[in-house]
């Protein structure tokens, strides 16, 4: 007699080296689209405690959860967030290094010519996660009432209004230059390095107008201290409904909205890219995401990769037209 242990049916065998295979080709695919299980890093090319930091530290936890994979947040900070990208730029295509950006990250590409990337071939973008919102206002001493008076009064007196600007290529310095282009008239800049010492300067009464972040300018327009002239955006803004937008003085489109994103290095296998579009498209829509932007003045918003990509390719041609239409410079 045999002690030979019997073997098992044809048909069994069959199916088990089938569900082998399809084990096997599995695995591969789960791990391209997202990227294997090892940590990922947000980038934040700008300091901690900034807007675009808050973004990375609300969607980082969530991520995590959904992929099952630690996501943490890196600052690299300087260059007017030209360090962080690069590095981005330059780390490996397989989804465990991202970018969380701005639309300075195409600003910089007329401001500074040698900065050795292109953010429009050199980055791949994932999702959109925000818009946010500049508010234009004015010091307690300037006594301008309403954006109305501030275009008669800069008409009257070219360039005897000054405003005030946290950096060069900044939203809010390339906002109230596209203003004046549109509207044909003249302020003085005075810039700064920062938002604080510009604030501080504002509500001292040595600059006149200045556009800031919402959630920078609303305590000290409710305190009465500064003006609120107009809204960046293409409607009034929940938290300032009575402000009329910028594009109530019918001179073409002035939304200069701040968008946010997050990139990948431009070759990242398009199964990634898609997937982390995915997660963050669920990410985006809870309720405390919502409330954790609109402290910053920010509103979730999703894009698929193909229109964000559209999004950001037209924002740097509309923001490289204006800076050599106004003949900025980096200094």
């Amino acid at each position: 007699m045999s002690l030979a242990t019997p073997l098992p049916p044809p048909s069994f065998q069959r199916r088990r080296l089938l569900l082998g295979v399809l084990a096997a080709a599995a695995v591969p695919g789960a791990q391209a689209q997202t990227g294997g299980d090892g940590p990922v890093r947000l980038v934040v090319p700008f300091t901690p405690g900034t807007g675009i930091d808050l973004i990375a530290r609300q969607i980082a936890p969530p991520l995590s959860e959904r992929l099952k994979r630690p996501f943490f947040v890196d600052n690299k900070a300087g260059a007017s967030g030209s360090i962080g990208t690069q590095e981005v730029v330059r780390a490996a295509p397989d989804g465990a290094t991202l970018l969380v950006s701005v639309n300075t990250l195409v600003m910089n590409m007329a401001l500074y010519p040698k900065l050795g990337f292109n953010p429009l071939t050199d980055l791949q973008p994932v999702s959109q996660t925000s818009w946010g919102q500049l508010l234009l206002v004015a010091g307690e001493n300037a006594n301008i009432a309403t954006l109305p008076e501030l275009m008669a009064r800069a008409k009257a007196r070219p360039g005897a209004l000054n405003y005030g600007s946290p950096g060069a290529g900044t939203p809010h310095h390339l906002a109230m230059e596209l203003l004046k282009n549109r509207a044909r008239i003249s302020l003085t800049l005075i810039s700064y390095r920062g938002t604080a010492p510009a604030v501080t300067d504002l509500l001292a009464g040595q600059i006149d107008v200045m556009f800031l972040p919402i959630h920078v300018a609303l305590q000290h327009v409710k305190a009465g201290k500064l003006k609120a002239l107009a809204i960046s955006s293409s409607a009034p803004h929940p938290l300032l409904p009575e402000v009329p937008t910028l594009n109530s003085l019918k001179l073409g489109d002035l939304d200069v909205d701040m968008w946010y994103g997050v990139f990948a290095p431009a070759a990242t296998p398009r199964a990634i890219v898609d997937r982390l579009n995915a997660e963050l498209r669920e990410v985006l829509a809870a309720p405390a995401i919502a409330k954790a932007f609109e402290t910053q003045g920010m509103t979730p918003a999703h894009a698929t990769p193909d229109a964000f990509r559209k999004l950001v390719v037209a924002d740097a041609k509309r923001w490289s037209d204006l800076i050599k239409a106004q003949g900025i410079t980096a200094e």
